[in-house]
């Protein structure tokens, strides 16, 4: 469910191990990208691309 956080949140999550998914088109997260994001792209998200992600733990997706 998404929710809303803070950037102390943020943080937090980060720093727990959540991973830090970029929804951002290939050639935008070659540029842009935060260090350590894993790149999925807004329109390829799907059962296959995203079950590489825990279901137990937190994301972080922007």
């Amino acid at each position: 469910m998404p929710t809303n956080i803070t950037r102390d949140e943020l943080q937090d999550l980060i720093r727990d191990g959540a991973p830090v998914v970029d929804v951002l088109p290939p050639a935008e997260f070659a540029e842009f990208h935060l260090p350590g994001a894993i790149s999925l792209p807004l329109k390829e998200l799907d059962a296959s691309t995203t079950g590489q992600l825990s279901k137990d733990k937190p994301v972080v997706v922007y």
